[in-house]
């Protein structure tokens, strides 16, 4: 592949620890370090906390050079303010996304104005709005844009009930249909999310899913050992949840799941992570009683392979209305790590169907406490569960390695 230009157009990038922003930032150093000099306009790291992370201080644009000596090329990130709002409610999650188109279009002017010039454009939804800024570009310099939709959105807040106006989601739904007619091209993390686009467009999607590293998250040996590490018993079976902790994930299921099975001694529950609904949740278990959960901070990057190696079950939950408006990018490293998954998710979504074809875990409906706990604690004791995780990884290594999943972007966008 020869040295290209590109320009990535996101609010989310390194150093937050997960979610769209941990995926970007992994693309474009892959992208960086195999020889093309990128660009990158972004806010400052605030996921998954809800507040910018210090040594960032959210106050002016900052610009930043990181050089890749062995590939000859460059990665510039050009920060902007943003509005963060600590307490992320429906109304104020959108003045935050046109915070960011705002923020950004200056930064925008100001390159275009400069003579900017890139082979690729690559926007990242949500929001689903930030591409009409790659669609300035594209207009003015004759790039390629692709629109990358990490997170069905549009449709997401109307389940959500975020906006109460039927009329105005219409007029929003006519200005994506706008933005997948003119890009050039489209992707999404998964065949389920891909068939959704698909009703709306008649433009080819394709599939350009999260991957993981697996070099960085792998099976360790002896791994129950781990467990005493974080405070429990070697024999004890523990449940992890890990990653953002907000109102959408229904987290509310594995209170109620633990309460049912708080007097089976043994069964252990964390929830670690950062976010909105965590103090919520902090609240709930207390008024519950319950001595079988415990919740922990975000891990640091250099134990976060050992924290999710030492749990026997991984929970992945999802409300009944998701549907294929996300996949969990969770699901990644838990794969990668031979982690075994209980996962709450309508029948015939992708996720159902990934966790049932390849034997990677357990799938159930969501939001049946009581089917969530008999799952758990059987779980605990199935003779297939060492075969699940054996499975797992082997899924990781072949369909979510990054080489793998980059060249064929590669191949898709820039070939």
């Amino acid at each position: 592949m020869s040295k290209k230009k590109i320009l990535l157009i996101s609010h989310n990038f390194s150093p937050e620890p997960t979610g769209i922003g941990k995926y970007n930032g992994e693309m474009m150093d892959w992208l960086a370090a195999n020889g093309n000099d990128c660009d990158v306009i972004t806010t400052f790291p605030y996921y998954p906390f809800w507040k910018v992370q210090a040594p960032y201080k959210n106050r002016w644009y900052k610009k930043e050079v990181i050089n890749y000596p062995a590939s000859n090329a460059k990665l510039t990130l050009y920060r902007c303010p943003s509005y963060v709002p600590a307490d992320p409610t429906g109304k104020k999650r959108i003045i935050q996304d046109f915070s960011y188109w705002t923020s950004m279009l200056w930064e925008v002017l100001r390159l275009a104005v400069n003579g900017k010039k890139y082979d690729l454009i690559i926007t990242v939804a949500p929001p689903f709005h930030l591409a009409y800024l790659g669609l300035m570009f594209k207009k003015r310099f004759g790039s390629k844009l692709l629109y990358h939709i990490q997170d069905l959105q549009i449709e997401a807040a109307q389940d959500l009930n975020m906006l109460s106006s039927q009329k105005l989601f219409e007029k929003i739904y006519k200005i994506e249909k706008n933005i997948l007619d003119k890009a050039d091209y489209i992707s999404s993390i998964s065949e389920g999310m891909i068939n959704k686009i698909k009703a709306k467009t008649d433009k080819e999607v394709f599939l350009f899913p999260n991957w993981v590293d697996t070099s960085l998250f792998f099976p360790l040996p002896s791994r129950h050992l781990l467990k005493t590490k974080w405070g429990f018993q070697i024999t004890d079976t523990v449940c992890l949840y890990s990653g953002a902790i907000g109102e959408k994930q229904g987290l509310e299921s594995i209170l109620n799941a633990a309460e049912l099975l708080v007097d089976i001694p043994g069964i252990k529950f964390v929830i670690g992570g950062s976010g909105p609904y965590k103090e919520k949740l902090i609240q709930l278990a207390a008024s519950k009683k319950l001595s079988n959960v415990q919740f922990l901070p975000v891990q640091d990057k250099g134990v976060f392979n050992e924290f999710l190696n030492m749990a026997d079950l991984h929970l992945i939950l999802q409300k009944a209305t998701a549907s294929d408006l996300v996949m969990p990018s969770k699901l990644t490293t838990i794969l990668a790590v031979g982690g075994v998954s209980v996962v709450t998710s309508p029948q015939n979504t992708s996720l159902f169907d990934l966790i049932n074809k390849y034997d990677v875990g357990f799938a159930i409906e969501p939001e049946n406490d009581e089917l969530l706990a008999d799952t758990i604690s059987n779980a605990a004791n199935n003779v297939n569960i060492q075969k699940k995780a054996e499975n797992a990884r082997l899924y990781a290594l072949k369909y979510l390695n990054i080489d793998n999943v980059m060249l064929e972007f590669v191949n898709n966008t820039l070939n």
